[in-house]
């Protein structure tokens, strides 16, 4: 299974967004406010409280 590039949860099969770049990398997203966070608001996981708490 993969995992959230920026929270690291674990994505079920069938769930979440895998976005490709353009230099051929392969992201995967479990939700829309982690893909924003990390896309279009260019924020770091360690900074954003939200995830600090779950990933330990």
């Amino acid at each position: 299974m993969s995992k959230c590039d920026f929270c690291k949860r674990e994505l079920t099969p069938g769930t979440g967004k895998m976005l490709v770049k353009n230099d051929g990398k392969v992201l995967y997203f479990c939700s829309n406010k982690c893909q924003k966070n990390l896309i279009k608001l260019r924020r770091t996981p360690h900074a954003v409280k939200w995830v600090t708490k779950k990933v330990k």
